[in-house]
């Protein structure tokens, strides 16, 4: 009886022995599993020396980005999305005046206009007008640059070569769409046919100025209304571009917002650092940009030189900007305020207009009765009237930029130069495709401006 129980114990022993040995494998292959999933779903989670660092790719263009505009943003954004750090590298103005005449925006400025594009990580002041193989080694060696951008416009140099023929050969190049619609020297055609129509009384005997631009004819005698004097832009706003050019993010629920409005026609400097010093005021810069007809009805109805839009997709170029309101009102209401939940409404010192009209309410009249309205001290003396008397000072220069864009067509066939290039090098701001050249009266054609 005693060895028939200790036979029963043994083999009940055994069958236990057996079960706890399965269960221990099959839980050590689960365990197995999960930390192989666990490797795999969250490598962070493992040691520092584990891990293999993806470098980033950095890629490069450059340009004069004289009077910076939207085209000028939009091939930066196309750049910045072929890689994960955008180099931009600035031409000096001595390189800018042996090639292609004074620039309207000095070196500093201009710096400050690229720096402040919100899809720009690092900018090289004084970069050479011509990609040499030096520079290309120097770009690659010393800041590590992986690829060259440039726009899908071609780019011959005089002796016939591919200005960027070092690069494609080097297998480093890579090409963005320019921006239809708008050029730099677009924009001083419209500055000096402002200028001109302030000067001639009948509005529709305009000199051969006015036919060299297609868009060249006040709104109101296109359109037959008597809205503002805006040169007709070839651009085409779609909400796609305004989504490209947005933050896509909201204000958080305890936000400080910060509203600031204007014009921000011809946007320069002198926009950039009073917007930058009223995003140091709170977390969520709101900018309001006035209608066409709101600008013309205060500044003339030769204003604004750039439409809604066009100003519209300047601003949200900038990194101090949240969001826009486009089409402002020109008084800041209570209802503005209450809509957009702002906290507080600014200012600058530096305006085209600070004196309002007898009879006229102070368009910030409410937010002072609110006591949530503060001016700022502008920390630069620039506006858009200054812009266009460098304009109007350099007026030989650009008399030759404007009849170039006339005739350049014919001047590319007759001398087989691409629109970047006219004289001895090639022009390489991927946005403008007029140059801004010294050529000589024998070079262009037999017109004038004024």
């Amino acid at each position: 009886m005693t060895m028939g129980f200790d036979l029963g114990h043994s083999s009940s022993d055994s069958t236990y022995s057996s079960k706890l040995l399965a269960t221990c494998l099959i839980g050590g292959v689960v365990m197995g599993v999960s930390v192989l999933g666990l490797y795999l779903a969250f490598p962070p989670l493992l040691p520092l020396s584990w891990r293999r660092k993806k470098k980033p790719i950095r890629v490069y263009m450059d340009g004069c980005f004289d009077m910076m505009h939207y085209g000028h943003c939009n091939a930066l954004r196309q750049a910045r999305a072929l890689g994960d750090q955008l180099v931009v590298g600035v031409v000096s103005d001595a390189e800018i005046i042996a090639n292609k005449g004074p620039p309207v925006t000095p070196l500093n400025e201009r710096m400050i206009m690229v720096s402040a594009v919100k899809w720009v990580d690092e900018v090289i002041p004084d970069a050479p007008y011509a990609i040499t193989e030096d520079f290309m080694k120097k770009l690659f060696d010393e800041y590590n640059i992986d690829y060259i951008i440039h726009g899908d416009d071609p780019c011959i140099l005089p002796d016939g070569t591919d200005a960027y023929a070092l690069a494609k050969k080097a297998g480093r190049y890579k090409q963005i769409k320019r921006t239809e619609g708008v050029s730099s020297t677009d924009i001083v055609g419209r500055m000096l046919l402002c200028v001109r129509e302030r000067s001639v009384s009948d509005s529709h005997n305009h000199s051969s100025l006015q036919r060299q631009f297609s868009h060249g004819h006040s709104q109101k005698f296109e359109d037959g209304g008597s809205g503002s004097g805006t040169r007709i832009s070839h651009f085409l706003p779609t909400s796609r571009r305004i989504v490209q050019f947005s933050n896509g993010k909201g204000p958080g629920p305890d936000a400080r917002i910060v509203y600031i409005d204007g014009a921000f026609d011809l946007f320069h400097a002198g926009h950039v650092e009073i917007l930058k010093l009223a995003r140091e005021l709170g977390d969520f810069l709101l900018v309001g940009i006035h209608t066409d007809q709101t600008v013309s009805a205060h500044r003339g109805a030769h204003r604004p030189i750039m439409n809604l839009h066009e100003r519209s997709l300047s601003v949200l170029a900038c990194r101090y900007v949240d969001e826009v309101i486009i089409g402002a009102p020109w008084e800041v209401s209570k209802d503005t305020i209450t809509t957009f939940n702002i906290s507080l409404v600014v200012h600058g010192t530096v305006a085209e207009y600070n004196n309002y009209p007898k009879g006229k309410e102070d368009p910030y009249a409410i937010p002072i009765s609110m006591g949530i309205c503060k001016q700022l001290e502008s920390p630069l003396d620039i506006t858009t009237t200054t812009i266009i008397k460098r304009i109007v000072s350099n007026h030989e220069a650009y008399q030759v930029t404007c009849l170039i864009l006339a005739c350049g067509e014919s001047n590319k066939v007759r001398h087989g130069l691409s629109n970047h290039r006219m004289g001895n090098k090639l022009h390489k701001d991927v946005s403008n495709p007029g140059p801004i050249a010294r050529l000589s009266s024998d070079t262009i054609l037999n017109d004038q401006l004024f």
